[in-house]
């Protein structure tokens, strides 16, 4: 595969904020199917190019996907003996000699949603807008998207996307990259209520937070039950309340903070 080719691969999947592994060639001894340097571009689904093929390419695509669902972040070196001695998963391969090759996963940037372009909302996105990843604000009120108002992030190192719904904001939901974390927080308790119940009919989305009180919550968790008829295990997909508990300040830039805190905290769970 050229350089062009692989770095297309690489480049593409960062921009589908899609998880990938970059596999190389990263030594030959003796005989083998391919010089050092070679690459092979693994995703969720399928690959880009070729280290050899036989044994040596359909065990690090495997070993690939595997590290792809466990988000696994460490690079990864498998030693493979090519000769008819060797018990091989995928058959026998007898070049003659040895390869290392070196599985790299590749970084993707996160993904978060704010539903809710407030007060709260807005300073959360200027402290959300300095890491490096794909931002979008949703809010059904236009006054709350306007250029000059969210001018404050005129700087920011995350990718925004703004996004004004003024009739359904929870149809953004199905449009949002595989394991987008969602922050729920309009100015409409019933905008709020639909897009938790919109959210737990999205499987690919990554974590789902809520703001507000207890007493609401209780009322959201009864009709996502009832009236939305989803299971106690489902519901508890939604974090409520976010943001740090020790952190009690009422003032929108101190929630704003204990919230993206809380993220950053989710981002370092397993699996996230």
């Amino acid at each position: 595969m050229s350089d062009k080719t692989w770095i297309a691969a690489v480049a593409g999947l960062r921009e589908r904020r899609e998880s990938g592994v970059l596999v190389t060639v990263a030594a030959v001894r003796g005989h083998a199917p391919r010089d050092a340097g070679a690459k092979l571009v693994v995703g969720r689904t399928r690959t880009w190019g070729s280290i050899g093929g036989g044994n040596i390419e359909a065990v690090a695509i495997d070993r690939a996907q595997e590290m792809i669902a466990a988000s696994e972040s460490k690079p990864e070196l498998i030693d493979f003996a090519l000769n008819d001695k060797v018990t091989n998963q995928h058959g026998v391969q007898c070049c003659g000699g040895t390869v290392a090759v070196l599985l790299e996963p590749l970084p993707v940037s996160r993904v978060v949603a704010i539903f809710g372009v407030g007060h709260v909302g807005l300073e959360l996105a200027r402290i959300l807008a300095r890491l490096d990843l794909d931002l979008h604000l949703v809010d059904s009120r236009a006054d709350m998207l306007t250029e000059e108002r969210l001018d404050v992030l005129s700087d920011a190192i995350a990718e925004v996307h703004v996004h004004h719904t003024p009739l359904l904001p929870e149809e953004i939901l199905a449009e949002l990259p595989h394991g987008a974390h969602i922050l729920i927080m309009t100015h409409d308790h019933a905008e709020d209520a639909a897009l938790c119940d919109a959210a737990l009919r999205t499987t690919h989305l990554g974590s789902i937070g809520l703001i507000g009180s207890a007493a609401k919550w209780a009322r959201f968790r009864k009709r996502l039950s009832t009236e939305g008829g989803h299971p106690d295990a489902t519901i508890d997909r939604i974090k409520t309340p976010i943001g740090l508990p020790d952190i009690t300040g009422k003032e929108p830039a101190i929630i704003a903070v204990s919230v993206a805190a809380d993220l950053l905290r989710t981002f370092e769970s397993p699996g996230n």
